[in-house]
């Protein structure tokens, strides 16, 4: 049991020099790469938000023009129909008019 104890002693004792080699690294990286990482993430993330807020108007944006195109679209529609519907009369009174005066001629013999 003692032997096994030595053992894991110098198993230790061989291990800190590592230990401590990763602990500088870490203090060494966490002071310089993390928090510059840290701030692009945050620049990042400020930015993404941004687009976000951009798309978002730009969006909303289409939606009016296409709400605007549509109105515009559906008075035209109206327009058309109206004048369809004023050329139709025309012609109906036309019609109705010559029909009127073929009628108030006497038949040939």
């Amino acid at each position: 049991m003692q032997v096994i104890g030595h053992q894991l002693g110098e198993l230790f004792l061989q291990a800190v020099p590592t230990v401590l080699i990763i602990l500088f690294f870490y203090i060494i990286l966490r002071g310089d790469f993390l928090q510059t990482a840290a701030a692009v993430m945050a620049e990042r993330d400020a930015r993404t938000a941004g687009a976000q807020k951009a798309a978002e108007a730009a969006q909303a944006a289409a939606a009016e023009k296409v709400k605007q195109y549509k109105e515009a679209l559906s008075r035209r529609a109206g327009q058309v129909y109206r004048e369809q519907e004023a050329a139709r009369k025309k012609l109906l009174d036309e019609r109705a008019a010559q029909l009127k005066e073929a009628r108030a001629k006497p038949l040939p013999r």
